[in-house]
């Protein structure tokens, strides 16, 4: 009873735009950030929702989101868990066999692969803005602008030894720097020859 007491458990509904997806574990979807009238809003998704999203969803899509609000009377704190995701303006529910998020327009069949790279501030401070131009340029370079994309992602939970990023084989590569961009495409596409990365630079923390 004094649970019940304790929190105060209501429908909501809001709507504003994607900001960003928040992992968990460097790779598991736990929820979404959404800018509203009211400010930035983190919102868990219930279970049946996570795989119904496609990680490529741009960034500012209008979203409206309706769940469960819990309001803990002790603390304060409110817990967002969205139970329904539709596209803000057309309105449409996705349903839960669906796989890809309903957006404004068609989707188009993407057959790029993600390079996953961690966005947060302890990895941007390690040199991770500058690993990103370094990636956006090997791609360039080697004429891959229409297979590979960089996906910036939630924390990874290595801070520590960030930058962190993980290639499209699930690779996962820590202490990595722009200097060592080239040599890991290489690696994982093969187009130039392949030069081995210093161990000692580089932690591999091999396939997810």
């Amino acid at each position: 009873m004094g649970k019940s007491q304790r929190s105060e458990v209501s429908e909501f509904c809001l709507e504003g735009r994607f900001l960003d997806f928040v992992i968990k574990d460097g790779y598991k979807l736990k929820g979404l950030l959404l800018g509203t009238s009211e400010g930035e809003r983190y919102i868990k998704l219930a279970k049946h929702l996570r795989d119904a999203f496609d990680l490529r969803l741009p960034s500012g899509t209008w979203l409206q989101v309706v769940g469960e609000r819990k309001y803990d009377t002790k603390t304060g704190e409110v817990k967002l868990k969205a139970e329904r995701v539709m596209a803000a303006r057309r309105l449409v529910e996705i349903p839960e066999e669906v796989q890809t998020i309903v957006t404004e327009k068609p989707k188009e069949k993407s057959t790029k692969r993600n390079i996953l790279v961690c966005q947060k501030s302890s990895c941007m401070k390690r040199g991770g803005q500058k690993l990103c131009q370094a990636l956006a340029a090997s791609i360039s370079e080697r004429g891959l602008e229409d297979q590979v994309a960089i996906k910036g992602t939630g924390c990874m939970k290595n801070c520590k030894a960030g930058p962190n990023l993980i290639m499209p084989d699930k690779t996962r590569y820590s202490k990595i720097q722009a200097e060592q961009v080239s040599t890991v495409m290489d690696k994982h596409f093969g187009l130039k020859e392949q030069v081995e990365i210093p161990m000692s630079e580089v932690v591999n923390v091999n396939t997810l």
